[in-house]
């Protein structure tokens, strides 16, 4: 068993709302980044609102942190979150040519998504970050309560407890967090397109009015998805993507 990592707190509950909405209720009385983690959701939220399914035996968590710096880069948390959680699954399994990172916010297992993450900030200013972490651990959700259809779900289907799970996933996410913060998102944005999912390949970026079709370049500084079609290069902030 990994040790937990300094300086960061961790709450626990067999059953709640939404970890997500308990950091929100949490701002005013937390001062170090904590972790909140819950057996069960009763009512999960993902991107966009859209439901986030949220069965026993899965791992439901949110790190609720003090933000530091500039807001700008409150959104690259979902970078340094996704490869904290590449680094887990990579740990408990040894297969990592199994694990890719879907953009903006996803964890893919043999091409179907294991793994969701959702930022929010909260609090005057804002002065806090929520980083909600879902895994399906050992049970695929119900086609009619995941987040989209996009990409089909899978679980890790190994047995290991919520709480296993977050000790290894707490360790990971404070040395990526470290990386991010001592030398900036250009590291952590070239470690996560070693692992980005269909890099190279055409992809679909879907928004709510319009959607391009086109190959996927790269990501750029600021964490935006590039997208080349028709000899048009598009820097896309916020999207479904498609495969």
């Amino acid at each position: 068993m990994m040790d937990w990592p300094n300086g960061f707190g961790l709450i626990t509950f067999e059953t709640i709302d939404s970890t997500n909405k308990e950091a929100s209720r949490r701002v005013n009385e937390t001062i170090q980044p904590t972790w909140i983690l819950s057996y069960e959701q009763t009512s999960g939220i993902g991107r966009r609102g859209r439901r986030w399914s949220s069965q026993k035996g899965n791992f439901s968590a949110t790190l609720l942190m003090p933000i530091s710096g500039s807001l700008s880069t409150v959104a690259l948390h979902s970078f340094v979150a996704s490869l904290a959680l590449r680094d887990t699954l990579i740990h408990i399994t040894n297969e990592p040519e199994r694990f890719s990172l879907k953009w903006p916010n996803d964890v893919l297992m043999d091409e179907c998504k294991i793994a969701g993450i959702l930022l929010e900030t909260c609090g005057v200013g804002p002065s806090h970050l929520s980083i909600g972490i879902g895994v399906n651990l050992s049970v695929v959700p119900e086609a009619n309560k995941i987040e989209n259809l996009a990409t089909p779900p899978t679980c890790l289907g190994i047995k290991i407890l919520p709480i296993d799970f977050l000790e290894i996933l707490a360790k990971y996410l404070a040395i990526r967090l470290n990386d991010f913060n001592a030398s900036g998102f250009e590291k952590t944005r070239l470690d996560w397109l070693k692992s980005a999912a269909n890099i190279g390949r055409t992809i679909t970026a879907r928004m709510p009015n319009s959607e391009i079709v086109g190959k996927f370049v790269t990501v750029d500084e600021e964490g935006a998805l590039v997208l080349k079609a028709d000899d048009i290069v598009h820097s896309i902030h916020a999207a479904d993507i498609f495969f």
